[in-house]
């Protein structure tokens, strides 16, 4: 008999009554890697699968995920910071952002090392962006009863295939030395507009204006966030 590492009390099986955890955890192989990775890109559940569900109907199949069923889906989280290292690999290994991306002012600014920053990682910065979209979004779609959490989870997927439409416009022009990123902005903010506008209501068109608005006003507001904190930072402390 041996007590189980999770829980503590006594097991006498290969696994916890209670818990469900292994008596005897197995050593991390490359059997154990190995499936891991499967078990996040397999077809069934995994991000394969879910990339092609959010081609075909967004809005749809988030509000399943919300409403009905968490297991069809990879988890929003890791789904969007997968989709976000993807495309930062791609912009970095081909120096995509430092084409599109600037912002000058004095190097010794915290709003300036801000920006700079945003430049350099804007996958990870989008995931932030997400959250003024959020907002914006609960604001305008409040009559759908939705928290602000779940309108998180919406674009989590959402501003997740954004990444993956950059990373695949980028790899273009990565490979092909033409100048394409101006459309993988405009598609990516018309499949945004899209699916949100899908997940409340497919039928009402205001719904896309609203869904619209939200993306610009969240992507607005969250640059001004950035100079006022910047700004503020610098008056204090200089």
């Amino acid at each position: 008999m041996t007590t189980c590492k999770n829980c503590k009390i006594a097991i006498n099986s290969n696994f916890c009554p209670n818990c469900g955890h292994p008596a005897v955890l197995k050593r991390i192989d490359a059997h154990y890697i190995a499936h891991e990775i499967e078990h996040v890109l397999h077809f069934e559940r995994g991000i394969l699968y879910t990339i092609r569900e959010l081609i075909t109907t967004p809005g749809k199949n988030v509000r399943h995920y919300i409403s009905e069923n968490r297991s069809r889906l990879v988890k929003p989280i890791i789904f969007i910071i997968v989709t976000s290292l993807i495309y930062s690999i791609l912009s970095h290994f081909f120096h995509i952002e430092d084409k599109y991306i600037s912002y000058y002012e004095s190097q010794h600014s915290t709003t300036s090392k801000m920006f700079l920053w945003i430049q350099g990682h804007y996958g990870y910065a989008n995931i932030i962006i997400g959250i003024f979209i959020a907002l914006w979004t609960k604001l305008f779609f409040k009559k759908y009863g939705f928290n602000l959490f779940e309108i998180i989870i919406l674009l989590c997927f959402v501003l997740g295939m954004s990444m993956l439409i950059y990373a695949l416009f980028a790899l273009v022009e990565g490979i092909a030395h033409q100048s394409v990123m101006t459309y993988a902005s405009i598609l990516a903010l018309l499949y945004g507009v899209w699916s949100v506008g899908q997940f409340f209501d497919p039928t009402k068109l205001s719904n896309y204006l609203k869904a619209f608005f939200a993306y610009m006003l969240g992507f607005i507001t969250f640059m001004l966030s950035v100079f006022a904190i910047g700004s503020g930072i610098d008056f204090i402390f200089h």
